[in-house]
């Protein structure tokens, strides 16, 4: 794979965005901080770092985003596990997965190290999540009230969306035929659904 340079203010940006990433700077600020002679010129060099595989942005949010240690590659191979049954300790990465399916680093906005995949079952998640499609999530043992989640619960493995309240944890499906339930005390959350690849067939 050739090595692809980068250019000096690309490295300034990235030494920027590096030092600021708990309080994000807004385009206008980064224009100043490299003496750049408009906001597009920043904004061409931040998608060439994203190109070359050196930054992560969040397309509906860009100061949220991820400098990566080095360039990713431009195709990552990501584990694929099945939701029948959970792995000898309770948890879906504990199994041997199905399969290792090849995913653009382009369409993930964290690092392909954190991904992994599921094969939805059942239609409790439809509209948004249908049988048999591939969901690609991120590990993570927490997660903020309103994220789709893959989860182990009562030994199970499930999609959901997860809630935190005093009372404890409730899971609920977006399909509105089947009702919210309250987490056994094994419930762990495994990651948080980050994109889904529709089952076209």
């Amino acid at each position: 794979m050739t090595i692809q340079k980068i250019h000096p203010l690309q490295k300034r940006l990235l030494d920027i965005l590096a030092n600021n990433i708990d309080d994000p700077l807004t385009i206008r600020e980064l224009q100043e901080e490299i003496n750049a002679s408009s906001t597009s010129v920043v904004a061409y060099h931040l998608a060439q770092l994203e190109r070359k595989g050196h930054l992560k942005r969040n397309p509906n949010d860009p100061r949220d985003y991820i400098v990566m240690n080095g360039p990713e590659k431009q195709v990552a191979y990501l584990n694929m596990y099945g939701l029948a049954q959970c792995g000898l300790k309770g948890s879906v990465l504990d199994g041997a997965p199905v399969d290792r399916i090849p995913i653009s680093t382009r369409l993930l906005t964290f690092p392909s190290s954190e991904g992994f995949l599921v094969k939805a079952n059942g239609d409790s998640m439809t509209p948004k999540i249908n049988e048999g499609d591939i969901v690609i999530a991120q590990k993570s043992r927490s997660a903020d009230n309103g994220n789709i989640v893959v989860c182990v619960n009562a030994g199970e493995a499930l999609i959901k969306k997860f809630r935190k309240e005093k009372g404890g944890v409730i899971l609920t499906s977006l399909n509105t035929t089947y009702e919210s339930f309250l987490a056994t005390d094994d419930f762990r959350i495994e990651g948080i659904v980050r994109g889904i690849v529709s089952n076209l067939v």
